[in-house]
């Protein structure tokens, strides 16, 4: 079967925030959005006709989480990922995001301290802070355009308040797919001095060829019972508007612990739509990930030949997995407030500026690529076209 991911579909007019969001957040309606983390193209046929006939019934009702569910969950990590659960080990939050701050409340106290990695996702770092824990920065290495894992520093800054490091592997927006020895020397670190590992993989199954994304729970017994994983389709399937992920906790008595917090914050109420997505995408929707993949691909070949030729002043850090480019802007000498102003008012292009991703975000831009192509070029000619009226 064949995919259309050169359609170029009016997302305008629809509530999304993508498109119909660009002048309360860039100030300018004619903005040409490559930003928030959803793509621009249509979600699997069996996603979409499994949302059909659900919805072609008028009741709207409850939802039970069926067997069928978790066997949707647990075949797809077995088949894409070599990784056996159980079914019990699974539980269900309405967003990736939810489910970190329901760990930092159930596994972590105010005065506690909690590691994140930046640059990386916004909501990390809100996570820790809005719960009253403290945060520690153990940035990313960068080394010709590829980043690292400052293990040093990690050895340095821990101490016995330190409880939790929040992980993201694919990570975002660096674009790193861990190795296995880079996943194995951070969990044993984890293991030895008593810190939990709460693992954001929902970029998981977008990885690009010559890589290969390990679940880091699934290295030994003794790491599972330490990780916490959480996972959705909603990347994958295009489908985060259904608000539906999979928390993964191996050991029963977090587990439980967990449990007791989602059930004290009211969090974790089955989505009708998100559950019938979920199920249909984990099925049936293997053949379209594999030529979203390839698409992506192309897309990504596109930015490296283009920026390569025509915009000496960025450099592009090749993702190894994700539909996200960071985007290293410091060539052009713009301070990151003129960088941000240039691309919104001169170039009409809206990426996600890099401050927003914490220290070692100055001077980037994130760009997301999941858009046709036609529209990925035109930003990238917008982008050039501005350069070039600044010479």
């Amino acid at each position: 079967m064949r995919y259309n991911f050169d359609q170029i579909i009016e997302r305008a007019g629809t509530d999304c925030l993508k498109w119909d969001g660009r002048e309360a957040v860039f100030g300018r309606q004619e903005i040409l959005p490559l930003w928030v983390a959803d793509m621009d193209f249509a979600a699997p046929p069996a996603v979409v006709a499994a949302l059909q006939k659900r919805a072609s019934h008028p009741v709207y009702g409850y939802p039970l989480r069926t067997p069928a569910v978790d066997q949707a969950i647990s075949g797809w990590l077995k088949k894409r990922h070599g990784w056996t659960v159980e079914a019990d080990w699974l539980l269900l939050t309405n967003g990736v995001v939810p489910a970190l701050n329901l760990a930092v409340l159930a596994f972590t106290e105010p005065g506690d301290s909690v590691i994140i990695q930046p640059p990386v996702y916004r909501p990390f770092f809100k996570a820790v802070e809005n719960n009253k824990r403290e945060l520690l920065l153990n940035g990313l290495k960068e080394e010709n355009g590829r980043y690292t894992i400052d293990f040093e520093q990690l050895a340095r800054m821990v101490d016995d308040r330190t409880k939790m490091l929040i992980f993201c592997s694919p990570h975002n927006p660096v674009g790193r797919v861990w190795t296995r020895e880079e996943l194995t020397k951070l969990g044993q670190f984890c293991l030895e001095h008593r810190i939990l590992l709460v693992s954001d993989e929902i970029h998981s199954d977008l990885v690009y060829k010559g890589y290969t994304h390990i679940p880091l729970a699934s290295l030994t017994p003794e790491l599972a019972k330490n990780t916490i994983t959480c996972i959705a389709p909603s990347k994958t399937f295009n489908v985060p508007g259904l608000a539906t992920a999979v928390t993964i906790i191996p050991d029963q008595e977090r587990r439980e612990r967990f449990r007791r917090i989602m059930e004290a914050t009211g969090v974790g109420a089955g989505n009708l739509f998100g559950l019938c997505a979920l199920q249909a995408a984990y099925d049936e929707g293997e053949e379209w990930l594999e030529a979203l993949l390839d698409y992506l691909r192309g897309n990504l070949e596109t930015v490296m030949e283009f920026v390569a030729e025509r915009l000496p002043g960025i450099k592009v850090i090749k993702p190894e997995g994700t539909f996200l480019v960071w985007l290293d802007f410091r060539g052009l000498g713009l301070t990151p407030e003129q960088l941000s102003a240039f691309l919104i008012n001169e170039a009409k292009v809206g990426l996600n500026d890099g401050r927003g991703f914490g220290p070692g975000g100055d001077g980037f831009q994130r760009m997301n690529i999941a858009c046709p192509r036609a529209v990925l070029k035109e930003a990238l000619i917008r982008i050039e076209q501005a350069v070039s009226r600044r010479i």
